[in-house]
């Protein structure tokens, strides 16, 4: 959602103010979108959990507050100590590069993108579509086998870091399917994260 808002806001504040029209936009939008990712992850493990929704919300209630206490402190303090976004220092801060260059290309139009961009993103798109609609029709047996693209996709866009992390939650998961199912069914969403804590 904040790479759209990176993509088509800047194109109506212009040349000079678009860049900085779309990177706000975008730190926005990705605050909202991961306060209310976490919050629905939060509610998700207390269900799991059996934990009163109300002492959910109002811890996530106490901790929002905190939030914009340490948040910002936290940031002036690794502002202040550490070069950030230097490419050649520790912290490279690589998504500010990559969102930087969206709202170029928003200010610009799709015609900065390079050659046969767009021509690739949509047969990749219309892909994704066909493979998705090919899973849903055919029966259980043979789409068990069909990937799913958005699976295949999350090491491009996240890293491979964390597609490492997954397999092998996913591995340790499978064999413990085939030597005890009925024990592995209660820990099964703890099981696939482990690694990646």
């Amino acid at each position: 959602m904040e790479r759209l808002a990176s993509l088509f806001l800047p194109h109506g504040f212009g040349q000079n103010r678009g860049v900085i029209a779309g990177l706000a936009a975008c730190g926005v939008m990705m605050s909202i979108v991961a306060s209310a990712s976490d919050l629905m992850q939060d509610f998700k493990t207390g269900y799991l959990t059996l934990s009163s929704p109300r002492s959910m919300f109002v811890s996530q209630l106490i901790g929002t507050a905190l939030g914009c206490v340490i948040a910002p402190l936290t940031f002036w303090l690794y502002w202040s100590a550490f070069d950030i976004g230097n490419p050649d220092g520790s912290f490279k801060a690589p998504y500010a590069v990559i969102f930087r260059e969206m709202s170029i290309i928003g200010v610009e139009g799709l015609s900065a993108l390079p050659q046969h961009c767009l021509a690739i993103c949509s047969f990749f798109f219309i892909a994704s579509l066909v493979i998705n609609l090919l899973r849903d029709v055919t029966p259980k047996n043979v789409s068990r086998f069909i990937p799913i693209p958005i699976a295949m996709a999350i090491p491009f866009y996240i890293g491979a870091y964390f597609a490492i992390d997954m397999f092998v939650g996913t591995v340790i998961l499978f064999v413990w399917e085939r030597v005890n199912r009925k024990e592995c069914e209660y820990v099964m969403i703890l099981l696939v994260q482990l690694p990646q804590a």
